[in-house]
């Protein structure tokens, strides 16, 4: 059953577990994009879809996202990381990141529409078990992984429509 809360009140420990878990998954997720991101001749040469938003949305978009990831797996290691569900739930949450990280180099680097569209259909339900599993440990966690479940499905069908028009 999820916890309601994690321990007690704001300590150093749990504002450094949350600082630590927001810098962890923003340099993790921000790195594919760095080293091989949308910037490129290729990617400016596709056909976009209609849905397609502005670039700098995807920036916003991701920084948001990640801090959101890095508060959860923050309150889901704080429950204890010698709790089998909290494994279960870190496990699923390294998963699901792996998947997000495999996304840029398939589509961007290897200018690879299907393998991005593969990979991203991979994480949608790997996304779901890590909700699932976090709420099994912090209902709180669980939730701030909504708004990414919802940007992972826009973009798998951003990137079927972008699949399907090149």
């Amino acid at each position: 059953m999820a916890t309601r809360q994690s321990g007690a009140g704001l300590t150093r420990r749990r504002v450094a577990t949350g600082v630590a878990g927001v810098v962890l998954v923003n340099v993790i997720g921000t790195a594919p994009a760095i080293l091989s991101g949308p910037d490129s001749a290729w990617f400016r040469s596709l056909t976009k879809p209609a849905l397609y938003p502005p670039p700098w949305a995807f920036g916003v978009a991701w920084t948001v996202l990640f801090t959101l990831l890095g508060v959860a797996v923050a309150l889901v290691w704080l429950a204890g990381p010698d709790r089998r569900p909290v494994r279960v739930a870190l496990a699923a949450f390294a998963g699901q990141m792996v998947l997000n990280v495999a996304w840029t180099p398939a589509f961007f680097a290897a200018q690879h529409l299907l393998a991005g569209l593969v990979v991203i259909v991979a994480l949608w339900p790997a996304v779901v078990v890590t909700v699932v599993a976090f709420d099994r440990v912090d209902r709180r966690a669980a939730a701030l992984l909504v708004p990414y479940l919802a940007w992972v499905t826009f973009a798998a069908v951003l990137n079927y429509q972008f699949w399907q028009l090149n």
